[in-house]
């Protein structure tokens, strides 16, 4: 068994692509041997920014031999049948073919016995394919080459039991021949040198000064990183994402330490660690106390007899540069209030058709104070402010220098405005939250902004037709929709989101209002339902909201999935109207609902129910379509069994007690009082036939299957519920 080593050598690989690349490269490589029959032992791919390297092991000197087995026509089949079949094969008579016996008669066959090629065959031709085959998020053509790679190629290391492989990759202008030789870091070992196994690849590379393996890398430089840290009685700033980026940028990751000048510790320490982080890839190192301290961490590429002093100085200088231009911006843009500053927003488009981030903000403001009214302690006139001025500091030098900083400096300079705390902190909120592990704010009045806001966007977007399709959702309107949910779940407001949609869209502009209305009416009309533009007017509130609702009702079937939840069980819930009518549109009651009929069914009666209810639904449905008649009107007076009368007395008893219980949110309580059905409805199915002779007995049995249907539906859309 031999050893295959692949290595793809090329300019430098941007880190984010090449994670991907070499987990690519790997299933590749482990696909199209398995096509060509060739088993082996393990497969592993590393990546540095400089080369894509593969390591096979276990391969076998050759390919398998195979026999190939085709069937023909029948001894005794007509000539052209049997020439067609000979000339398909090669075969120049039926004397080179065998004849054999078969439970349906004597048939012809074709067995040819193949010989394995030797697998350095088999991976000259593959190579070429994996490096064509790697799909990268943005690729390129250089000089006049055809091939588009990631960046330009420069070699490629082949192979095969420690020999080279016979092959190249053709690059569409320029030919790369395969070989054994690679090269070292880019400045402190260039030259290139020959290699015969993986074992004598990575020892070389190490001494060349480049560490393969992308995980030692990363625990290079995490160990030196806490231990120049623990040095200075400081600890590094977690950040996972920044660790894997220098991972990506350094094949032989060397850390250093620089000093931050003390004057701009004066800055906040979001505008220092965005600095640090975002443009130079620098580690942010913090106090005991969590306060950030005057020391940064990078990560080099280079080795210098210095022991990286002039690197460390060139850095500073670079940083010092950038923090005096955030200086400039942090002192300039306080010279005028946040107030002053929302004028300033009618220049900015938010969209073309839904106006200017000036009227976004005169929505948020109207939709934030209504939706205050549902949240305990939320200050009417705290919301107003935040509202009004959560999107002010978009006007600032500093964001617009920064952008990930919106809201964390309309912070800032509301304090240094004089604002509430609390008015403050929901302007840094009202962004939140951007994803499932992002924080979800939990204040009053952030709360309120925040649902504003993105309320406020994803009305305005379904308004004017915008909504997400299956590969593309350009504004983010997913992701507006889970923090709604987030927002409203986890601090479990009892917000009627039906009436709140309604409100934000009577907000969006009168313009895209219409446009919503007459495409209601275009498409009524169109679908020959006689109903004119002016009878479908009223329902353009009602048709908004209603879309709304179901496309976050969508994105809470994924956030429960994904929780354990089955999705049919908030189907089930949501198809059915709410307490107080129309549809659900209480999150929190209906997640306490949800949970309720979960527990149901995974009891006995409520399995057994369920089973009953779907039986009597078919039969309902199945004799109601046979006869084009439907059956609702039960008559007591012509039961005839005992088993008949237990249910109906049942189904009586327990509508109005079901209704009672979900009016007051008692669902456990409607849940106990739907498995009272189960004893008389078995029965009845035990003991009753529904389809008897007399037609008028039939009817009213078939209409008492349809109350049970019903009686249950008060609690759920049982036909919704799989399994």
């Amino acid at each position: 068994m031999a050893e295959f080593l692949l290595e793809l050598f090329s300019e430098e690989i941007p880190a984010r692509m090449q994670a991907r690349a070499a987990a690519e490269l790997k299933r590749l490589a482990s696909d199209k041997l398995a096509e060509a029959g060739l088993a082996f032992d393990a497969a592993e791919s590393f990546v540095t920014p400089r080369r894509l390297t593969l390591s096979i092991i276990g391969l076998p000197e050759k390919q398998p031999d195979t026999t190939e087995e085709k069937k023909g026509p029948k001894v005794g089949a007509p000539q052209k049948a049997l020439d067609g079949f000979l000339r398909a094969n090669g075969l120049a008579s039926a004397d080179e073919a065998e004849q054999r016996e078969t439970e349906k008669g004597t048939f012809y066959f074709v067995v040819r016995h193949m010989a394995g090629r030797p697998t350095t065959e088999v991976l000259a031709g593959i190579v070429p394919e994996l490096a064509r085959g790697l799909s990268w998020p943005k690729s390129m053509r250089w000089a006049t080459y055809g091939m588009r790679y990631v960046r330009p190629l420069h070699g490629v290391l082949a192979l095969f039991d420690g020999a080279p492989i016979a092959g190249e990759l053709e690059l569409g202008g320029r030919t790369l021949t395969f070989g054994r030789e690679t090269r070292g870091h880019r400045f402190l070992a260039p030259a290139a040198f020959e290699v015969t196994s993986t074992a004598d690849y990575r020892a070389k590379l190490e001494k060349a000064k480049v560490v393969l393996d992308p995980a030692e890398r990363r625990e290079r430089i995490r160990a030196r990183a806490e231990t120049l840290a623990a040095d200075e009685g400081l600890r590094v700033k977690d950040d996972p994402g920044l660790l894997e980026e220098n991972v990506g940028l350094a094949e032989w990751p060397v850390v250093l330490m620089g000093r931050i000048d003390a004057q701009f510790m004066e800055l906040p320490p979001e505008v220092l660690t965005v600095s640090m982080r975002t443009h130079q890839k620098y580690f942010a190192l913090e106090r005991a106390d969590g306060s950030l301290a005057p020391r940064f961490l990078l990560v080099s590429n280079m080795e210098t007899p210095d022991g990286g002093a002039a690197i460390v100085a060139g850095n500073e200088r670079v940083l010092r540069a950038r923090l005096s231009d955030a200086q400039f911006f942090w002192e300039q843009d306080r010279k005028e209030s946040l107030v002053d500053r929302v004028s300033a927003l009618q220049d900015v488009v938010f969209h073309a058709r839904l106006g200017s981030l000036h009227h976004k903000v005169d929505r948020m403001e109207a939709l934030a104070v209504t939706i205050a009214d549902w949240i305990a302690e939320a200050n009417r006139d705290k919301v107003r402010s935040a509202a009004l001025l959560a999107k002010a500091d978009l006007t600032t030098g500093m964001v617009g220098e920064f952008p990930e900083l919106q809201g964390v400096m309309g912070r800032y300079y509301a304090l240094a405005d004089g604002e509430a705390p609390e008015v403050a902190e929901a302007i840094a909120d009202h962004y939140a939250p951007q994803g499932p592990n992002d924080r979800c704010p939990d204040a009053p009045v952030s709360v309120a902004v925040s649902l504003a806001d993105k309320l406020d966007t994803l009305t305005g977007f379904f308004t004017i037709g915008e909504k997400p399709t299956g590969s593309k959702d350009p504004f983010a309107l997913r992701r507006a929709a889970l923090g709604v949910i987030r927002l409203i779940v986890e601090n479990e407001l009892r917000l009627p989101l039906g009436k709140v949609l309604a409100e934000a869209f009577h907000l969006q502009p009168e313009d895209a209002q219409q446009a919503f209305r007459s495409h209601l009416a275009a498409a009524a009309q169109a679908s020959d339902r006689g109903v004119s533009a002016a009878e479908h007017v009223p329902h353009a509130e009602e048709a908004l909201t209603g879309e709304v609702l179901d496309f976050l009702m969508d994105r809470l079937k994924v956030v429960l999935r994904d929780r354990g939840v089955r999705h049919d069980l908030i189907s089930a819930i949501f198809a059915v109207e709410a307490p107080e009518g129309g549809p659900e549109d209480d999150l929190v009651r209906l997640l306490a609902r949800v949970e309720a009929l979960r527990a149901f069914l995974q009891s006995d009666d409520g399995a057994n129910l369920l089973t009953a209810y779907r039986r009597a639904g078919n039969i309902v449905r199945i004799e109601e379509k046979k006869d084009k008649a439907s059956y609702r009107d039960v008559d007591p007076a012509l039961f005839q069994d005992a088993a008949e009368k237990a249910v109906w007395q049942n189904l009586s008893a327990v509508r109005e007690t079901i209704g009672k219980a979900l009016r007051g949110e008692t669902f456990q309580d409607a849940m106990t009082e739907l498995a009272r059905l189960r004893a008389p409805i078995d029965d009845f199915f035990e003991k009753v036939m529904v389809n008897t002779d007399d037609r008028a007995v039939r009817a009213n049995r078939l209409a008492l299957l349809h109350s049970i249907v019903t009686v249950m539906n008060q609690v759920a859309d049982f036909s919704k519920i799989e399994g």
